[in-house]
């Protein structure tokens, strides 16, 4: 068959220019017509390809001029085609009605044909070879109604409640009919047979192919020939292929690939039967003269010649299909039809090589690869692998190679694990049939997926590392057909070529990934115990330190593999376990390393027991041996060394990890059901008395056990409390536990100001998680019985703590201790800021769960802006957390936050140039983002942005100039930080705060014509022109407008989404002075109590969200959380108080604040009766459209 090829020189299908098309050329007019509808309507390009290969894409598909292998012998069989037709008229070039035109056997044109394809197609319960045989039967009784019948089962595959009568047959074109059903489309609910969810709909797209298979496959020695059928129903898909009905074109082009499939493979079935004619000629022709058969020659030429035509048709289909539906849809917008067209274009060049398996059709896969979509890129690499595993046409993929390579390396890192995976497998077929064409470089950068975290991925990855590295040299040779047996210098080749790739590569540290890696291609290898133990064991092994240790892991690593079946911790497999199979396997190795094993591990302990880091792993193995195996193979004497050498090893070493090994072998060995146990526990007790008798000896050296005694007495307070929690446990039991608690609590207070930071940070995470878990929450759940047990912590405790906060969480690089600096290393680093966040996240756990004051979370909040690197996510969780429990209260955090370091800020400075220094400008972005974390909700922050403006303006003034100084008072560069929550507030509370602002700085004596700068930023920011956010809800757009009224709509009193927690606390402390950051003010607030007492316009926020009154004490109630979902959430405990950062008097305040909201009511009311309520709703809710970052 000649191959399938195009000319670039031609114009593109779809140009207005362009040629007819094959099928028009071949039916010199006839029922077939490829120009249905417009060629660009679903065409939309998947990705930024340079614009030379798409055109190149359109210019080189199969074109129908000069230089198309097809055309010669098209135009030779129109003619004879076109006399076995019946009635076929001319085509125009846009055809108005016959285009799909079929003879009429009687039915009436008003009623469509009956349907009954599609239900059987979608049933799927009849055999399809019997289904196309009986719509065979119908066609050849009435061949219109048939064909409606199989054109109308493909519009209703599409989704389609529409269907082609007869007389839209007659009367229409194709791209009349396409349009008239796209008019009837409803595209509302977006899904459609093939994307239909649904069990029924499941298996439709398996039998829809199917029935297209059959189709062509029952008619490939009739109908298929005959022109009239398949020359219209190709027509048909490409135009709906070209449709910009998603289900159209999507269904169509599944079908038109289909179709083109099974096209192949006819023609590959006449290409093998021209063959067969020929040797049959020649055979017969070869014979002398008497043995000639004249009558046969004539017959096999007539063969051949019937087969070129036949060949000759299907290759015009072929040709009509490729150039008509593919060459368009394989740029498909849809990525579904682009995955369609590349998955069948690689079955094509699989199955007919001859003709597919060229550059001008590689070049599509090639092109693919770079698609965004990961099944479409999948497709790419499944076609590829077809082709490259065969050796046969690996040699005609040379070129494609050269110019794709890169780019297939390259998908090893691509983001989806499944792409990146079967790009691997891609490239370890170019290893096998392609030799030298990756380089080194492109091994090298394979070969650190063997560490990947996705075990599908670093399995293939050591896949290709195996054939690359270890296979050449290690290869098992066959005998008899059997695989023979690996010498021992085979094995140990590929031991040492494993270790001198994991050290000279140092890619990882863990040689436990690089096996799990190898184990699915090598495990016969890597199971090999035997030669591993005997390159420990010899003496003139040659092995260098790091040799050792790293064989040792390998050696370790397998025994577990086999032993337990699972990879790494860290590695994902997907898998839900072993198959029985598997399992069995599993058993038997474990039996076979432990028999290995057992007499060789004191052998092993023997030789490395100086050295710690091979002790330890070694004594592992003992958590993968089979333990009976001691009792059943009678090795009882291997265990007596085994114990010897344990106890060599427990008494020599101090290290952790050693020590841990080996009480977890002594715990696994110490089992009463084991005949030995008696052996085991007396040799237990010795090491115990042994370790005791040596402890009393060096008792000078007990500090340094301090950290592990801290951790063992808070351990053993949480088993105790484990036991007392689940059973009815005694007053005396609860006193008991209780004294112990505050005992440890105070041992850990006192550590705090020790001398070694080790241990005041190990003290600081002790106290804190046992303050958490000895919190009022632990009542919770029906266990009030436990209250005795509630400890609230003392204030000097509560000041240790925030102090060690300070001088250990948030301190700068340069203010590291010893060790620490620029010469630290790196993971040094990283471990200390691991270490200071755990700190912190435990101080901020014990704020939240009520352990410690609210007001302390100021220490915290200040340094938001300074540490946001370090610590941001942990404060702004933290600041959520807080809002959540209590908007009120967080809000004044926040200011009191800012107080702090503006005071720390003042102390050091000085009033003069305040505001134009750095650290101002910090705490002024810091301000910033405090305003942010307010977000959007305008109306449910209302009352606590006034308030918080009037405490900053009474801070700002709460400490006069002295008398006779013209100087302006010292506190009111605060006025500048309080502008930033400016754009926050309403437009009638920036009226009322500018008025209660000039009324206090009425009592302020001031220069005349002068004007401070920090009063007049502040009146600036209150001015309803300064902020977008205040503008007019007529200046609204329609669409901003109905974005704000969705949620607001809903309930003005709900401010909490109904899974939020909210705490309602029962008091509210007044503000501290925290950790020496806050100077308390010793000028009361006279001239502003008597400003505020003679009345006004002051503006005050409601009475309920007054300061505070006086402190409750600790023990006046509880404090609950209060949920509806679900009921049973914890209790937190009683708010702890704290000193106040400003001496102010509370009675006053009280009156100040009474006095100030009933005017704040009186003014709120006057402005609310000038405008409508709508009008004032609209108000509130146009202002709450803000432009908010992530604070």
């Amino acid at each position: 068959m000649p191959t399938l090829r195009s000319s670039s020189r031609l114009p593109s299908p779809s140009s207005p220019s362009s040629v007819s098309s094959p099928l028009q050329q071949r039916v010199a007019g006839g029922p077939r017509a490829l120009s249905a509808s417009s060629s660009s309507s679903g065409h939309v390009p998947y990705d930024d390809r340079d614009s030379d290969l798409a055109s190149e894409g359109d210019n080189d598909s199969l074109s129908t001029g000069e230089g198309s292998d097809f055309e010669d012998s098209l135009r030779r069989s129109v003619k004879k085609r076109a006399a076995k037709r019946l009635r076929i008229a001319p085509v125009a070039k846009h055809p108005k009605k016959g285009s799909l035109k079929v003879r009429d056997r009687g039915r009436k044109e008003s009623e469509p044909p009956a349907n009954d394809l599609f239900d059987a197609v979608k049933a799927a319960k009849s055999d399809m070879q019997s289904l196309v045989d009986e719509w065979l039967d119908s066609y050849k009784q009435d061949q219109e109604a048939g064909f409606l019948e199989l054109i109308n089962f493909f519009i209703r595959s599409c989704g389609c409640k529409g269907t082609v009568t007869p007389e839209m047959f007659k009367k229409m074109s194709n791209s009349e009919i396409i349009r008239h059903l796209t008019e009837q489309f409803n595209e509302d609910s977006g899904d459609y047979p093939l994307t239909a969810p649904g069990p029924s709909w499941k298996k439709f797209q398996d039998s829809f192919c199917e029935f297209v298979r059959t189709l062509v496959y029952q008619c490939q020695y009739s109908l298929l020939y005959d022109g009239f059928p398949m020359d219209n129903l190709i027509s048909l898909l490409t135009g709906l292929s070209d449709s910009q009905v998603r289900a159209f074109r999507h269904t169509s082009t599944l079908a038109a690939m289909k179709l083109m499939t099974s096209l192949v493979r006819v023609a590959l079935q006449l290409s093998l039967h021209k063959d067969n004619n020929q040797r049959q000629y020649e055979a017969e022709r070869s014979k002398g003269p008497g043995q000639r058969a004249p009558e046969r020659l004539e017959s096999l030429l007539e063969k051949r010649k019937e087969l070129q035509e036949h060949q000759e048709e299907i290759e015009g289909m072929m040709n009509a299909l490729f150039r008509g539906v593919f060459v368009h849809r394989y740029r498909d917008v849809l990525p579904e039809i682009r995955a369609i067209c590349i998955e069948e274009i690689g079955s094509w060049m699989l199955s007919y090589s001859t003709s597919f398996l060229t550059d001008s059709y590689l070049k599509y896969i090639g092109w693919t690869l770079h698609d965004k979509h990961r099944e479409v890129r999948l497709k790419c690499l499944k076609a590829l692998k077809g082709l490259y595993s065969n050796q046969d046409l690996v040699a005609r993929l040379e070129l494609f190679t050269s110019r794709f390579k890169d780019r297939m390396v390259s998908m090893v890192m691509d983001r989806e694990y499944d792409v990146a995976v079967e790009a691997v497998r891609l490239l370890i077929l170019l290893l096998k049939n392609m030799e030298g064409v990756l380089t080194n470089s492109d091994c090298e950068s394979i070969y650190p997926v063997v560490y990947a975290s996705n075990r599908a991925l670093a399995s293939a990855a050591g896949e290709f590392l195996y054939w690359k590295f270890f296979y050449p040299e290690c290869e098992t040779r066959m005998v008899g057909g059997r695989e023979r047996r690996r010498s021992p210098r085979s094995q140990r080749i590929f031991f040492q070529l494993l270790l001198s790739f994991f050290v000279e590569s140092e890619l990882h540290d863990h040689a436990a990934y690089l096996v799990d890696s190898l184990w699915d291609c090598a495990s016969s290898q890597l199971k090999d115990w035997e030669s591993l133990t005997s390159l420990l064991l010899e003496k003139d092994q040659n092995l260098g330190d790091v040799q050792e240790n790293t064989l040792i892991e390998i050696l370790v690593s397998s025994v577990r593999q086999a032993s337990e079946g699972h990879p790494p911790v860290g590695r994902v497999t997907g898998r839900k376990g072993l198959t029985s199979k598997e399992r069995k396997i599993q058993a038997d190795d474990k039996v076979k390393l432990t028999e290995h094993l057992i007499p060789l591990l004191p052998q092993l302990l023997a030789k490395f027991s100086a050295d710690a880091e091979k002790v330890a792993p070694l004594l592992q193995l003992l958590n993968y041996f089979d333990l009976n195996i001691y009792c059943t193979r009678r090795l009882e004497k291997h265990l007596e060394l085994f114990l010897q050498q344990l106890q060599e090893v427990v008494v020599k070493h101090a290290e952790p990890a050693v020590l841990e090994a080996g009480a977890h072998a002594l715990y696994l060995l110490c089992n009463p059901e084991f005949t030995f146990f008696g052996r085991v526990d007396f040799a237990r007790s010795q090491l115990v008395d042994l370790l005791t008798d040596r402890f009393q000896q060096e008792l000078e050296e007990l500090l340094q056990v301090i950290l592990p005694a801290l951790t063992l007495v808070y351990f053993s307070i949480l088993w105790t409390l484990t036991h007392v929690s689940g059973s009815d446990a005694s007053q005396k039991q609860l006193l008991s536990l209780k004294g112990r608690m505050v005992a440890f609590s105070e041992l850990c207070q006192s550590c705090l100001s020790d001398v070694d930071p080790e241990i005041q940070e190990q003290a600081f995470v002790l106290l804190s998680d046992l303050l958490l878990i000895f919190s009022p929450q632990m009542i919770v759940g029906g266990r009030e019985f436990l209250r005795p047990l509630v400890f609230f912590p003392e204030a000097t405790l509560q000041s240790e703590l925030a102090s060690f906060l300070m001088d250990h969480v948030f301190i700068q690089p340069g203010e590291l201790g010893s060790g620490a600096g620029d010469s630290l290393e790196d993971h040094l680093q990283i471990e200390q800021l691991h270490q200071r966040r755990r700190l912190l996240a435990g101080f901020c756990k014990l704020l939240l769960y009520g352990v410690l004051e609210m007001e302390a979370a100021s220490d915290v909040f200040k340094h938001y802006n300074k540490f946001y690197t370090d610590y941001g996510d942990i404060i702004k969780e933290t600041l959520t957390r807080a809002r959540q429990i209590d908007r009120s209260h967080c809000s004044r955090i926040l200011l009191l936050s800012l107080k702090q370091l503006y005071t720390e800020l003042l102390q050091e400075q000085g009033p003069e140039g305040l505001n134009e220094l750095t650290a101002f400008i910090e705490i002024r972005d810091l301000a910033r983002r405090f305003a942010l974390s307010f977000g959007p909700q305008q109306l449910q922050n209302r009352d606590l942005l006034v308030t918080l403006h009037k405490e900053g303006i009474k801070f700002s003034l709460s400490e006069l100039p002295t008398a006779g100084s013209s100087g302006q008072p010292p506190n009111l560069a605060f006025l500048e930080l309080l502008s930033e929550f400016s754009p926050r507030l309403f437009h009638q509370d920036k009226q009322l705060l500018l008025s209660y602002l000039e009324k206090c700085l009425q009592r302020v004596s001031q220069a005349p014509g002068r004007q401070w700068a920090p009063v007049t930023n502040y009146r600036h920011s209150l001015s309803p022109l300064d902020n977008a956010v205040e503008a007019s809800p007529q200046g609204h757009s329609r669409s901003k407008r109905r974005r704000i009224e969705g949620p607001s709509r809903q309930n003005e009193e709900d401010i909490s989404p109904p899974q939020e927690e909210s705490l309602q606390l029962s008091s509210s402390p007044p503000v501290p002075t925290l950790t020496s950051t806050a100077v308390k003010s010793r000028q009361p607030l006279e001239a502003l109590e008597e400003m505020e007492e003679e009345g006004g316009s002051e503006s005050e926020i409601p009475q309920s969200q007054h300061l505070p009154g006086p402190q409750r004490s600790r023990n006046s109630g509880p404090q609950h959380f209060h949920t509806l979902h679900p009921p049973s959430t914890p209790h937190l405990g009683n708010r702890l108080t704290r000193l106040s950062l400003m001496e102010e008097e509370e009675e006053e305040e009280l009156a100040i604040q009474n006095e100030s909201g009933e005017e704040w009511q009186e003014t709120y009311k006057q402005q609310s009766s000038h405008s409508s309520p709508g009008e004032h709703w609209l108000d509130l809710l146009d202002s709450t459209e803000l432009n908010i970052e992530d604070f």
